[in-house]
């Protein structure tokens, strides 16, 4: 028979209590859990086993999964990847023997939630599960949700190109992690804004997003701007103040430029994320802090540590899982769509109507290298808007002097020549025809012909506008 068993707390088990899966294979461990989970409201059931656990799993719906990584039938880690496999909601945290924290990199790179060290501490058990009992519901379609803007007005990473749709869909991963995340990417691409997404949709999203940029800080100020100070700490120093780490408790600090933190803060900030713990200066005793560390840089932070200007374990504390953020360069098809939704809200921000680009402003869009990325595009619009006073922009209102082909005469241009075309007119022309075939082909259904030429509905439809395409027998 499978070896587990449910507890439950008699004061809870007429009402929809969690349920929490327990696997381990030391006794004396599931019963500690079992009491303090059992004392907090939970329903918990134990198994002893990888395989009697995946028995549970199919015959029962938890709220969290707390496994140990030695079982023995196998590795937690292989937990951990059957329950993000199978059970995606399910937010499922090891637990590592002290001292073995590449175990625990390796399970929250796998999809783990979380995890603890033995022996378990009973408050960060307790914090863990509230953290993980507060996650919101993973949404059908990521994808969508976040391409349009929210209703507060919030930006959001606009875009419908394959690399755009596989940093949401990593992004909507992270968030359902505690794992600390480094993010890579070019000035302007955008790195402050997925770390706050990964935050509004994480565990955290009710406590504090502190977003900070370490190169702005005088070095002789860093340490009691991230670790606060006590009153007459030093001249000046009238009030005890919190630091980043004490306004970020609960939430999660953004560490922007990481790498130009100097080295002796550096030291400091791994003793803190590692202990857990910050003191104030002046202080003589040390708190607990609960915060998840994102960090960013438009540098290569590992050719850094090469370099001797960033330490090698600082480095991995915070690279445990990275995100690279893609140039606008790599999504040009997304232009269009961004431009025109920075429009809408520079023209809303300024009570003025609502503005459009002309076709041959978004050709020369469309060829611009943007070295500074969306951040850029948006300084080149606000820019535009200042001066041009129409609703229609041309391209001698962006006043970008660049080319609007590209040189290499091949392909596509070199046809568009022999035809005596603009190359737009005839790119537009195959584009067009490229839909009405597959519309014809799908009876004028626009979601089997969006799923034939490989696009998005979303994108098909903003095609087909841009092309003056009005099939009238077309049907979503």
């Amino acid at each position: 028979m499978p070896n587990f068993k449910k507890t439950t707390s008699p004061s809870y088990k007429n009402h929809h209590a969690p349920s929490i899966l327990i696997v381990d294979d030391e006794a004396d461990i599931i019963e500690l859990l079992e009491l303090t989970l059992a004392r907090m409201g939970m329903d918990v059931v134990s198994a002893m086993t990888i395989h009697d656990a995946k028995q549970s799993l199919q015959s029962n719906h938890f709220q969290l999964c707390l496994t140990d990584m030695r079982l023995p039938d196998g590795n937690g880690i292989e937990l951990v990847e059957y329950v993000t496999k199978h059970y995606a909601d399910l937010p499922v945290a090891v637990i590592t023997a002290y001292g073995t924290a590449e175990n625990a990199v390796a399970a929250l790179k796998a999809g783990a939630f979380d995890y603890l060290t033995k022996p378990v501490s009973l408050n960060q058990l307790r914090n863990l599960v509230k953290s993980a009992l507060s996650l919101p519901p993973i949404k059908d379609n990521p994808d969508k949700i976040i391409t349009i803007a929210h209703q507060n007005n919030q930006k959001t990473l606009l875009g419908e190109s394959p690399p755009m749709q596989q940093l949401r869909a990593t992004i909507e991963k992270l968030s359902r992690s505690q794992a600390a995340v480094y993010i890579s990417g070019k000035s302007g691409s955008g790195k402050e804004l997925a770390a706050k997404m990964i935050h509004e949709r994480s565990a955290r999203h009710e406590q504090p997003f502190v977003p900070v940029n370490c190169g702005a800080i005088p070095e002789n100020l860093m340490e009691s701007e991230f670790f606060g100070y006590k009153k007459g700490a030093f001249t000046g120093a009238d009030k005890d103040q919190d630091g980043f780490f004490q306004a970020a408790d609960g939430g999660t600090l953004f560490l922007d430029e990481v790498a130009d933190l100097p080295l002796n803060m550096q030291v400091k900030l791994l003793r803190v994320i590692q202990e857990k713990k910050v003191r104030r200066i002046g202080d003589n005793q040390e708190s607990n802090i609960d915060v998840r560390i994102i960090s960013a840089t438009h540098k290569q932070l590992n050719e850094c540590v090469d370099d001797g200007k960033f330490r090698q374990d600082l480095y991995y504390r915070l690279n445990v899982i990275e995100l690279n953020m893609p140039s606008l360069q790599e999504m040009r098809d997304d232009i269009a769509l961004i431009a025109d939704n920075i429009l809408s809200r520079l023209c809303r921000e300024s009570n003025r109507p609502k503005c459009r680009l002309k076709k041959d402003a978004l050709i020369v869009l469309n060829n611009y290298d943007f070295p500074g990325n969306v951040r850029e595009l948006e300084n080149i619009l606000e820019r535009t808007l200042a001066l041009c006073a129409d609703e229609a922009i041309g391209k001698s209102e962006l006043q970008l002097n660049i080319k609007e082909t590209k040189p290499d005469i091949t392909g596509p241009i070199q046809v568009a020549t022999e035809k005596g075309l603009p190359l737009q007119d005839y790119l537009d022309q195959l584009e067009k025809d490229s839909i009405t075939k597959a519309l014809e082909e799908s009876r004028y259904n626009r979601t089997a012909a969006a799923r034939t030429l490989g696009i998005t509905v979303r994108s098909m439809r903003y095609r087909m506008e841009r092309l003056g395409l009005n099939v009238k027998r077309a049907a979503s």
